[in-house]
């Protein structure tokens, strides 16, 4: 690892320097991508060298324990050396867990969904409590919400909400929320006092990039023909319809309508992943597949995954989502470095 540390910050000042290089400032496309590995890299190179600067000093420490020194001056450089130590174990947790390997997806923008699970409209409502505790977290962040698709029921509630999260590190705090959250409260439908368990289900997914695709006007043939209907009957009687043929990989595509065909089986294509990975995401939103739980009588909120259990249901529901999405970051780095050593 530290040799791994020490080619990173030879790196570090390499960039350091290529980044106000006037001439490498000229080109502006190649001097934003060096600004950015530069700023990847910096936390790391803080933090190696704050260690080698620990292990400088435990060395100075060592060597005047070497000397003829009284009673308490040997108890001071003792204790000086075991805080040190520490201090040492600490830096190195860090930089081991700044090393591991990031979630390409982490600073993207967030596409969410939110569906009413089991539990009929006390279920929707739930969901529509879900949707304000997430818009308000945005807030907190900074962060712009933008709905792209929603079914509510005619108390409010939230059958289906499809909405984007835009803004500088949403995925790397929100995908922490896909799966089964579960509710245990007196539903505002029910009159008899009772308390219910409803769940809503809530997908999330990286917002996918738009890919462009350069094609040469010299690699297409194009026809123009009269359009036609079912069996083959014509259905203009001038030339509506085109035949477009990618020459270099035989790709033909018909186009006799306003639609085009080549964007409807993309987005079919993009809907099928979706609907995958929703799937994978939050199984049949049945009460037993929570992932945490907001019991209203008790003003608790339990994250299961984590056993982390908050009392603070209120604010938690505001957007003060922190305390526990805090945790699931640090558990996932831990489980990723256990795995990580595991494999060396």
């Amino acid at each position: 690892m530290l040799d791994k540390l020490e080619f990173i910050e030879r790196r570090y000042e390499e960039l350091s320097k290529a980044i106000a290089d006037p001439e490498v400032i000229a080109k502006q496309n190649e001097w934003k991508k060096l600004v950015k590995e530069h700023a990847e890299l910096e936390d790391i190179v803080v933090k190696y060298r704050e260690y080698k600067t620990i292990e400088q000093d435990m060395a100075v420490a060592r060597e005047m324990l070497k000397e003829k020194l009284d009673e308490e001056s040997l108890t001071m450089l003792r204790d000086e050396l075991d805080a040190l130590e520490d201090r040492r174990e600490k830096v190195l947790q860090d930089l081991r867990l700044l090393l591991l390997p990031k979630d390409p997806n982490d600073e993207k923008n967030v596409v969410m969904e939110i569906r009413a699970g089991a539990g009929g409209e006390e279920a929707a409502l739930f969901g529509a409590d879900l949707f304000r505790m997430y818009s308000r977290y945005a807030e907190r962040k900074g962060w712009r919400i933008e709905v792209m698709s929603a079914n509510y029921t005619d108390m409010g509630g939230v059958k289906e909400l499809i909405f984007v999260v835009e803004g500088e590190g949403a995925y790397s705090r929100l995908k922490y929320e896909s799966g089964v959250h579960r509710v245990q409260r007196i539903p505002t439908t029910e009159s008899g006092g009772r308390i219910h368990t409803s769940t809503a289900t809530v997908a999330v997914l990286p917002e996918a990039e738009d890919v462009e695709v350069e094609i040469n006007p010299d690699d297409l043939r194009i026809e123009v023909f009269r359009s036609s209907g079912h069996g083959g009957q014509s259905v203009n009687t001038t030339d509506s319809a085109v035949r477009i043929t990618h020459i270099p990989t035989g790709i033909v595509v018909t186009c006799q309508d306003e639609r085009s065909r080549v964007l409807d089986a993309i987005q079919r294509e993009r809907e099928q992943e979706y609907a995958q990975a929703r799937k994978s995401q939050v199984g049949t939103g049945d009460r037993s597949e929570r992932i945490r739980t907001y019991n209203f009588p008790q003003g608790r909120i339990t994250d299961h995954r984590i056993g982390k259990t908050i009392y603070n249901l209120e604010g938690f529901l505001d957007g003060d989502m922190d305390e526990i999405i805090n945790e699931l970051i640090i558990n996932d780095q831990a489980e990723r470095l256990k795995n990580t050593q595991a494999s060396q």
